[in-house]
């Protein structure tokens, strides 16, 4: 039975997504299908329009935020560890470490386990739950920095050299670029462990995954909207934004801002350079080479099927250290959640 069951016969990548067969349910699905198994709130993860939505209680608050009415037909909420039957298979969501709510997909079947582990990292978040380890058979996992060249530095390194940074330059603003979910709130909370203690100023699309967070428990201090605040107030106040907003005529109401962007892709120079960044901050949601190699170690899957990212790097180091690797090729994974957020613009 166990070789019938095998996981690429029932686990399979179609038009509509990586689909679940014996359960009957598409996970992450980039458009919408009749039944989805969401593992995050982000935009290239949790699409608005199915029909049955299961997700974390988080990731459900957070579609309702981004969605509305369009979050889906039917929401059904999925504690961390709680089993679940769907149709033939028993499936679990355990913590990604990724963002509020971010989970990955356990499921059991014919005698194997498959982990499904959606965005992740291991790095210490204090705004969401740390990755959990499960040993499985087969692990599909993602390698957004899946390459040698991609090792994090500690985020609460990356956060005191922007304290230094206004530190040095008192009279200007220093305007952060960073994600609307998940990567502002950590960078709010990495701030306050250093001992900023000051009110921190927002651009109005943040507000609401904000305002979720701290609803969801995570204390992120005094915040406050940087619209309507005088420009002479502003000299040496941390102020957070999309990271389009670095660039557009928003950011010309702060006085000489400092232009810093946090995002895993600052290891890559020349993207802090083509898009104007003074002072990059190596702070990533993702896993980067260490963390997906000493992943793979710990789960002791026989198996790894990568969903995109650098596919071909983490294949040929699973091979050499006798995993079976392939590549999936799934439909919009990968997206920068910077395009995602663009179009979240507050009126100048």
């Amino acid at each position: 039975m166990k070789r019938e069951a095998h996981p690429e016969n029932w686990l399979q990548v179609t038009g509509q997504g990586l689909y679940c067969g014996p359960g009957d349910f598409f996970i992450d699905p980039p458009r919408s299908v009749e039944r989805a198994v969401i593992t995050h709130g982000h935009a290239d993860h949790a699409r608005p329009g199915h029909g049955w939505v299961l997700a974390t209680p988080h990731t459900l608050a957070i579609m309702r935020t981004r969605f509305g009415e369009r979050a889906g037909g039917r929401l059904q909420a999925l504690d961390y560890g709680e089993p679940r039957r769907l149709r033939e298979v028993t499936l679990r969501l355990v913590p990604a470490g990724h963002v509020l709510g971010s989970a990955q997909v356990v499921i059991e079947w014919g005698g194997w386990r498959v982990v499904i582990s959606g965005d992740y990292k291991r790095q210490l978040d204090p705004t969401c739950q740390p990755f959990e380890v499960v040993p499985c058979d087969v692990f599909v996992t993602e390698a957004t920095f899946g390459l040698p060249v991609f090792r994090h530095p500690p985020a609460d390194e990356e956060i005191a050299r922007l304290l230094h940074s206004v530190d040095l330059f008192p009279d200007r603003s220093h305007l952060v670029g960073v994600y609307a979910l998940g990567k502002a709130q950590r960078v709010i909370a990495l701030l306050r462990r250093a001992g900023w203690e000051r009110p921190l100023y927002l651009h109005g699309a943040l507000q609401p995954l904000c305002r979720l967070y701290q609803e969801g428990g995570v204390d992120l201090g005094e915040l406050h909207l940087a619209s309507g605040v005088a420009k002479g107030e502003m000299a040496g106040e941390i102020i957070l934004a999309p990271p389009a907003a670095l660039s557009d005529r928003w950011s010309r109401r702060f006085p000489d801002p400092v232009a810093v962007l946090a995002s895993g892709w600052m290891r890559v120079r020349q993207r802090a350079r083509q898009r104007g960044v003074e002072l990059p901050l190596v702070i990533s949601d993702h896993a980067d080479w260490d963390e997906l190699t000493l992943t793979l170690q710990e789960v002791q899957a026989g198996e790894v099927w990568v969903t995109h990212g650098s596919e071909e790097a983490l294949i040929h180091w699973a091979r050499l250290h006798g995993i079976r690797g392939r590549a999936l090729s799934l439909i919009g994974r990968g997206e920068e959640e910077q395009e995602q957020e663009q179009e979240q613009e507050e009126p100048p």
